[in-house]
């Protein structure tokens, strides 16, 4: 009865009640966004790191090379001499060393050249087909199965560099041998193949007189002329890849080589907790200002509740007064008011989260186009979202809490006399 006595009063100034409503759901959408953003981006990013200590490639950003190499959401520091960094993946120091080689993508999707190590490295299992054994066989990541139809026994042509719209390498059909089944890494978004294939599309394709210096688009229906996959090896002279992965047998290795690799060579070895870590860091100045700011937009909620029910306590007491009349005690017209405060948290709350995972999916779509990074709107993070429904509760229990104590306290007989 108190309770829903309690929602109509609510509405007894519409304006004033919406007004509270939109402040609480800003501020509650923005702190959930930030909530599940900081735990799916910490996650997606550290799940990718275990078992990598450092990752070799062209001197440029440590962070960049990183991001290209591990996440692939940046452009490469440059190529490197595969026989160079031999060198350095044979020392015996080193436990495990996934050379990588980028260079084209299939719609939007990179293509990346590697070694079984890396389906190994990301335990990666078959949905259906097999791995690649073969020059141009590619296993495709699930996501790419699922967004572009491709089967096992497809085939298709690269686009050069990391955009969907480059130059189209059609001198050599990439084949589909296998589908992985997902992993909730980097591997579902990535086409893999052997590091040869990579070479000879970029070399060996652009020296056929058949097609040209510039190549040209592939349209569907077009007539292509396939190139058989030639015996080309990873032991290549002369052949370049992009970095390298390294899992170190010695600790110490990891902190040296970060320093001796750029001394001795045109190389640099980069520390992926270490930029990552920065990465956080700048990452967490950004999250702590929003988080600031819906604190912010939080309390001016409670501030503008507390004016509401103020008001609304001067405009009602006559009608508070009639129902001690009517036999309604003290606590319960001080319950009443809380009630009314609480109502508006709530729905402020529900709202809130609702708002806050639209937001992310907007989120997820924007940064799944742009980088193939995709977050989670339907998941709750109990302990912190528990937290954030009882930190508005309290906001509208202080708000309220003026009000009801005067609601308490009200003279029966001054305020029917003086009504």
């Amino acid at each position: 009865m108190i309770t829903k006595l309690a929602w109509r009063n609510i509405w007894f100034k519409p304006l004033n009640t919406i007004l509270s409503i939109i402040l609480l759901t800003s501020s509650v959408a923005i702190i959930t966004v930030l909530i599940l953003l900081e735990k799916q981006f910490e996650e997606k990013f550290t799940n990718n790191l275990d078992g990598i200590d450092l990752v070799m490639g062209a001197q440029g950003s440590p962070l960049q090379l990183i991001l290209s190499s591990i996440y692939q959401v940046d452009a490469p520091t440059g190529n490197i001499s595969l026989d160079s960094a031999k060198v350095w993946m044979q020392n015996p120091m080193v436990g495990k060393a996934i050379p990588l080689a980028f260079g084209d993508n299939y719609k939007g999707f990179k293509i990346l050249g590697t070694t079984q190590d890396y389906l190994k490295h990301f335990k990666v299992e078959f949905s259906e087909g097999k791995t690649f054994d073969r020059n141009f066989d590619v296993v495709i990541g699930s996501e790419i199965a699922q967004k572009l139809s491709l089967h096992v026994g497809d085939e298709f042509f690269g686009s050069h560099g990391d955009s969907a719209e480059g130059e189209v390498h059609d001198h050599y059909a990439y084949k589909v041998v296998g589908i992985a089944e997902p992993t909730g890494k980097v591997v579902d978004n990535l086409i893999l193949c052997n590091i040869p294939s990579v070479w000879q599309m970029h070399h060996q394709g652009h020296e056929n007189p058949e097609h040209g210096e510039e190549g040209h688009v592939h349209e569907e229906g077009d007539e292509h002329e396939h190139h058989e996959a030639s015996d080309l090896t990873i032991d290549e002279p002369g052949m370049e890849i992009t970095s390298v992965l390294l899992q170190m047998r010695n600790p110490m290795a990891k902190l040296t080589w970060q320093r001796i690799i750029p001394q001795n060579t045109k190389m640099q070895a980069a520390s992926p907790a270490i930029e990552i870590n920065r990465l956080f860091t700048l990452f967490g100045v950004g999250i702590d200002a929003l988080r600031y700011l819906a604190y912010g937009i939080m309390l001016i909620s409670g501030i503008s509740i507390f004016i509401a029910l103020f008001k609304t306590l001067k405009e009602r007491k006559s009608e508070f007064a009639l129902l001690r009349v009517n036999g309604a005690g003290r606590f319960q017209l001080l319950k009443l008011v809380l009630i009314e405060s609480l109502l508006l948290c709530f729905v402020g709350f529900i709202f809130g989260t609702i708002l806050g995972r639209i937001a992310l999916v907007l989120i997820s779509k924007s940064s799944e186009a742009d980088f193939k990074l995709s977050f989670n709107p339907y998941e709750f993070i109990w302990n912190k979202e528990g937290w954030l429904l009882v930190l508005t509760l309290l906001v509208g229990i202080v708000a309220a809490l003026i009000p009801a104590i005067k609601a308490y306290t009200l003279n029966i007989s001054k305020t029917l006399a003086n009504a």
